[in-house]
């Protein structure tokens, strides 16, 4: 993206506009970059397929009990992070004789894998909601801030390190 005006209203135009040029005084004085280092500095470990599933099973274990099963559990290099895609919770649904089964696949965006952990908590957790609750609901987020209780500050902290990578692959004038 070329313009920081256009970036703003992307990731942060729903929020309102005394937040949005709080943001842009970030941007302007060069001050984003430390901010989101200085609040999140630390970087997770988990870089398998292997690990990010059992990460995944003990969240889901210690938070969501009774939930569905997850049964399987990726990294996926392809998701979209400019179409809003940073995670996606399927079921996948077979016959088997008479039956139905449904089985919860959750794949995460690859970008997470040098992530804070925060970010990647952050995440699971949605993902995790949606076993419970399909649509983005107040249910729903009250399922997320059981998981992480700050989950909306780091949402929004999310949104500005996608911004932050947004304004990052500008072309050079």
């Amino acid at each position: 993206m070329s313009d920081p005006a256009v970036a703003i209203r992307r990731f942060i135009g729903a929020y309102p506009p005394d937040t949005q040029a709080q943001v842009q005084t970030l941007i302007q004085d060069n001050r984003l970059a430390p901010y989101l280092a200085q609040k999140y500095p630390g970087r997770h470990d988990i870089q398998t397929d292997a690990a990010l599933y059992d990460y995944i099973q003990s969240l889901k274990q210690q938070y969501l009990k009774t939930a569905p099963p997850v049964h399987k559990v990726v990294w996926h290099a392809k998701l979209d992070v400019m179409h809003k895609v940073l995670g996606l919770h399927t079921a996948i649904s077979r016959v088997q004789g008479a039956r139905l089964k449904a089985k919860a696949e959750i794949r995460i965006a690859g970008l997470f894998k040098d992530a804070a952990p925060e970010f990647l908590e952050m995440v699971v957790a949605h993902e995790l909601a949606h076993l419970r609750e399909r649509a983005h609901n107040k249910a729903f987020y009250q399922l997320c801030r059981h998981i992480q209780p700050h989950y909306h500050q780091v949402e929004f902290d999310l949104r500005l390190l996608l911004l932050k990578r947004s304004l990052d692959e500008r072309p050079a004038p």
